[in-house]
């Protein structure tokens, strides 16, 4: 029998449940929404999570579609899955915790008498843990931003490669793959001994069904190449990048971004320009690098110092 938080799944069943992680104002337990695929045959232990940040729902809508499809008849090993990790967050459609205004994957590995994230990161942390391979999901919050896994180990870590081999098989088309802030699950978890990756599943408001189809894509190309599954993989090679510039607007108005998401761009180039009301150019920012053009803010309005677009440098495939 597995269990995760209320959920028991013997071999070949499925159950659901919740994940106690607290109450709220008013004494309601809080309890995140897991579930347990206990697979018929033996195999390794795969943690899925997703909604770690409350307004990123892509991860949300790739589990939607995987779950119903797995059959643990069929399934060699185990899949733990917690569906809602910022509880909070989510009620509200808010990035951050408002509870104590954190954002939940800065929290990691947590701490079971801390604070609301505090206490949330330590038990999704305890599931993650009990795992052979984890997959965050995430996507680009409100921002405009090409389909990519992030690898937040460092290229001096025990379990890169390992965690490298894992964002080649969910196979985005892109990897990040830069050391993260300390407090990532990406960074926390291969510390335990379990390759990690965070899928950053686009960017949008609501639901993004390209998006969400890729990452239900990478999903089950996962359980077929470490063998949860039958069937062949593809497995493709990727663009990787090590580096990561973001470039702010230097002076408040319009943005027009000049590059589409994915292009390649040259040291130089201008990524945008900044106009006033009525159109006259004040500002353009160029690239400092070369590299491929990341990521981009959705709305053009902007303040002096305001986030506008990344770019993704020193580039090379594998």
């Amino acid at each position: 029998m597995t269990t995760l938080g209320t959920a028991r799944a013997g071999p070949g069943e499925v159950d659901t449940g919740r994940l106690r992680v607290g109450e709220t104002r008013d004494g309601t337990e809080i309890g995140l929404p897991v579930a347990v695929i206990n697979g018929a045959g033996d195999g390794d232990t795969l943690y899925l999570q997703a909604v770690s940040d409350g307004d990123e729902l892509n991860g949300l809508g790739v589990l939607q579609r995987v779950v119903p499809q797995l059959d643990p008849t069929e399934l060699s090993g185990t899949l733990l899955v917690v569906g809602i990790v910022n509880y909070h967050g989510f009620q509200v459609a808010e990035h951050r915790n408002p509870i104590d205004d954190t954002k939940t994957n800065r929290a990691y590995p947590g701490d079971a008498s801390g604070t609301s994230t505090e206490r949330i990161a330590a038990a999704t942390f305890e599931a993650a843990t009990r795992a052979d391979l984890v997959l965050d999901l995430h996507q680009g919050s409100t921002s405009r931003m090409i389909e990519e896994c992030r690898v937040r180990c460092g290229k001096r870590h025990r379990l890169h490669d390992a965690c490298l081999e894992l964002a080649k098989v969910f196979g985005c088309g892109y990897v990040l793959d830069q050391k993260g802030p300390d407090g990532q699950l990406a960074r926390a978890a291969p510390d335990e001994g379990v390759p990690t990756i965070d899928p950053e599943l686009g960017g949008s408001v609501g639901w993004d069904e390209s998006a969400i189809q890729a990452g239900v894509e990478g999903v089950f190309n996962v359980l077929r190449y470490y063998g949860f599954l039958e069937g062949q993989p593809d497995v493709q090679a990727q663009t990787r990048a090590s580096g990561f510039e973001q470039y702010g607007s230097p002076s408040g108005g319009l943005v027009d971004v000049k590059p589409d998401l994915g292009d390649r761009v040259t040291a130089g180039q201008t990524l945008f320009e900044v106009t006033d009301t009525f159109g006259t150019v004040k500002e353009a920012v160029t690239a400092d690098s070369g590299g491929v053009f990341w990521r981009a803010r959705r709305l053009p309005q902007v303040a002096t110092g305001e986030y506008v677009c990344s770019v993704g440098t020193d580039v090379d495939s594998y």
